[in-house]
């Protein structure tokens, strides 16, 4: 009996230090692959949604046509993203990405966001004390933004027993600084899941 009870202490012990030990398998894959492992927001959802939204934005006829009436091209900053969603969602990585893909269209200028503004700020008014006269740059010059960029996500969620549905709707919009008119409202609800549940084993 008691040599039974070693052999088993002896591979419980074997197994456990099998698992302490071994490592995780990562494979990787290009980063256009589409993974879907929880069902919820991913990389692919953002890739999808901002790809739309840009073409969308560029396309339009008031964004479009804003240099032809100017001569000058539209300068945009980055507002608020609202994750409005029931999960957790880096709305950053939706600014970021329109913002990148926008400015590297030419068809429009960023300026820094209210975070970023503070930073560069306060490098600026360092400059005056610790800078060279000629380096140092001016205080009270910045690129004053013609229209501003927010948006926002919001998810449906339909269920009945294991299964549910999932469906994303992410806002976009551009709204002159001055007047405070929406220039351009983007609307993306190509994203949608079903989601079935594994039933629970007894």
């Amino acid at each position: 009996m008691k040599k039974n009870v070693m052999l088993i202490i002896i591979a419980l012990t074997m197994v456990f230090i099998g698992a302490c030990t071994s490592t995780p398998k990562v494979t990787r894959v290009d980063s256009d692959t589409q993974v879907d492992l929880s069902g919820y927001w991913n990389d692919t959802d953002v890739r999808i949604v901002c790809e739309s939204l840009i073409n969308d934005c560029l396309s339009s006829p008031r964004v479009a046509g804003f240099e032809q009436r100017t001569g000058e091209l539209p300068v945009i900053i980055v507002g608020s993203f609202r994750n409005q969603s029931d999960e957790h969602i880096d709305t950053s990585i939706i600014q970021k990405r329109m913002e990148t893909a926008i400015l590297n269209s030419g068809k429009a200028d960023f300026v820094a966001s209210s975070d970023e503004r503070l930073e560069l700020r306060d490098e600026r008014t360092e400059q005056q004390s610790w800078s060279s006269e000629e380096t140092a740059k001016a205080l009270a010059n910045e690129t004053g933004a013609d229209f501003m960029l927010i948006g926002s996500v919001k998810t449906i969620i339909d269920s009945a027993g294991k299964t549910a549905t999932r469906t994303y709707f992410v806002y976009a919009e551009l709204i002159d600084i001055e007047s405070n008119r929406k220039l351009w409202i983007g609307e993306n609800s190509e994203i949608k899941k079903i989601i079935k549940r594994p039933a629970a084993k007894l």
